[in-house]
């Protein structure tokens, strides 16, 4: 698993951002390295000195959060991974039963830091931003976004939202050009009301993000929908892909995608879980009426060697790589590379029952 956090030490008062440089230093917030061991580098910047915990071959390039009061960094964007995403906040307006960040009451923020950092990151990158609900604190999101694009047009982001805070007021200024650089994840379990609420575990969610779409479609805005497969909606997959393909057809994607073992989801594992392998009709189904129906859809999260051969090009290697995790077995595998593999926390039991293709 790859780390995204180091002991550190800093002289700094407060928390700065900057990005670790091996040598060439072109940017005010760039501390370039002064020596490295195995475990130990040294960094001088703006900012004074600052050691870290961790070689410099492991760093060089990243952009960090240093928290001196902490004694640690936090890796934001790490050079070379397509898998970086900013947390925002870790409030939220619902209580999914799967939930694999659960919400705190407490809001950091952090917005002018992670804007810095976003002035950083490598040419074209995508960072993805995520909570918490991010929408939660609308006003400062949406213009950290147009601060960033309008310096940095060549990066683009895809935010993680349950899509319950969109208004009529948001119609015109997410129609502006630079929020063609951003696309929305946004959840839906159900076809209905009765069932997504309960998943929610928030009454009116349902009718309220029916709004929200309509806001987004008057502004023209990307949207990926989301569905993670529980046992509670399984059976009414093909029935939401017949509501997604006559009430949301102008989204880019729909990602269904296997449940990951953390958060609110460890505890109720055995009550959510599906393995797609013992059931996989309804699946089979919701996809094939979405293919028939022109939606484009995906599954994330799911290993190739759980579907059958037809429907392999459906899944996606989604799962980041600070997360990934492959079985012993899926070493002789020709597909490694294709393939999503497991969360670092998926059940035993579950990653060595693996038949590599």
């Amino acid at each position: 698993m790859i780390a995204l956090t180091y002991p550190a030490r800093s002289d700094a008062q407060h928390r700065f951002v900057t990005r670790l440089r091996d040598g060439l230093v072109d940017h005010d917030l760039d501390s370039r390295v002064l020596e490295s061991a195995d475990a130990r580098s040294l960094w001088i910047g703006g900012n004074g000195l600052l050691q870290i915990e961790a070689p410099a071959d492991e760093l060089i390039d990243d952009v960090v959060l240093v928290d001196p009061e902490a004694g640690r960094i936090e890796r934001l964007l790490r050079s070379g991974s397509e898998h970086n995403t900013l947390l925002v906040t870790e409030r939220c307006d619902q209580l999914c039963v799967m939930c694999s960040q659960p919400p705190k009451k407490n809001h950091d923020d952090r917005f002018a830091l992670l804007e810095e950092a976003c002035l950083l990151a490598e040419p074209g990158s995508l960072i993805g931003i995520s909570g918490g609900e991010p929408t939660l604190f609308k006003s400062q999101l949406l213009a950290m976004l147009e601060t960033v694009l309008s310096i940095r047009p060549d990066l683009s982001f895809h935010i993680l939202s349950n899509g319950q805070h969109f208004t009529t007021d948001d119609v015109a200024r997410l129609s502006e050009g630079q929020f063609a650089h951003v696309a929305w994840g946004i959840p839906l379990y159900a076809s209905t009301a009765t069932l997504h609420d309960r998943i929610v575990a928030k009454p009116g969610a349902f009718e309220r993000l029916q709004d929200s779409f309509d806001y987004l479609l008057q502004a023209a805005a990307r949207i990926e929908l989301r569905t993670v497969i529980l046992q509670d909606n399984l059976d009414q997959l093909p029935d939401l892909a017949r509501y997604v393909s006559i009430n949301l057809p102008f989204i880019e994607q729909w990602s269904i995608m296997g449940l990951e073992n953390i958060g609110f989801a460890k505890n109720r594992w055995d009550s959510l879980y599906v393995d797609i392998r013992q059931n996989f009709e309804p699946l089979d189904l919701a996809l094939d009426q979405a293919q028939l129906r022109g939606i484009p859809v995906r599954l994330f999260n799911t290993p190739l060697c759980y579907l059958p051969a037809d429907f392999r090009h459906y899944a996606v290697a989604s799962i980041s790589d600070w997360k990934r995790r492959y079985a012993p077995a899926c070493d002789n595998c020709h597909q490694k590379s294709n393939c999503s593999g497991f969360f670092e926390w998926h059940p035993e039991k579950l990653i060595a029952d693996v038949t590599p293709l």
